[in-house]
């Protein structure tokens, strides 16, 4: 199997050293981007990487303005996103998410967090994608995705394109435990805007709308959600 290739967009050569020294023995080539204009400069020029640690404080051109470039090209816009910053202000770390960075650390960080989260995202990239073509029926419920129809014991639930589709994520394998990150992760490429932080907020309104339904979503605490088996 080839070795995953990450480019390090980061002017920090100190972070740039201590990236490469901890994920080089891991096993992934690793190359570098003083700034991001040269960074968005590799990515034009070079064989596309499989994941980009991308600093957010840069001269000239920020890791917003990097990452907004990035996932606006058709080419280049599935490629994973880690965002690195000292800053750890939840509005910061919102924008990054809701440009489409698929995580956020903040600095400085544990070599053995970095690595985690680069396994994690790595992970989920190589996820298949979920089978929507025939309705999933559940205790009563019935989630028709070609017709983007809930319904549950004769009535209609009237949903938003982002509810409903955290609703099939998780119907979709009553049992399994899905972490907000892998909720994010399955519902990104359909352009919703959500966050980790927001899916709460989603299940709420959810379960609101689903009524007594709304107890077949189960909260894992200190994980995520599943859809009772």
């Amino acid at each position: 199997m080839a070795k995953a290739r990450i480019l390090i967009i980061d002017d920090d050569e100190e972070i740039q050293d201590l990236a490469k020294a901890t994920l080089e023995p891991e096993g992934y080539v690793i190359t570098t981007a003083s700034n991001g204009k040269l960074g968005l400069r590799a990515l034009s020029t070079d064989a596309a990487p499989d994941l980009i640690l991308l600093d957010l404080m840069m001269p000239e051109m920020d890791g917003l303005d990097v990452c907004r470039q990035i996932k606006a090209d058709e080419a280049r816009q599935r490629i994973p996103i880690i965002m690195l910053s000292a800053k750890d202000h939840e509005a910061d770390i919102v924008s990054g998410l809701e440009l489409g960075a698929d995580d956020y650390i903040t600095k400085p960080f544990s070599t053995r967090v970095l690595v985690a989260r680069i396994h994690a995202v790595l992970r989920r990239r190589g996820r298949p994608a979920l089978a929507s073509d025939e309705p999933v029926k559940a205790h009563g419920l019935t989630i028709h995705a070609g017709r983007h129809e809930i319904r549950y014991r004769g009535h209609t639930i009237n949903l938003t394109p982002t509810e409903f589709k955290i609703l099939q994520v998780l119907a979709g394998r009553p049992g399994w435990v899905f972490t907000r990150y892998q909720i994010v992760d399955a519902i990104r490429g359909e352009d919703f805007a959500v966050t980790d932080r927001s899916v709460d907020v989603q299940i709420s309104a959810l379960r609101r709308k689903m009524g007594e339904a709304g107890a077949l979503i189960e909260t894992v605490r200190g994980i995520g959600y599943r859809f009772k088996d």
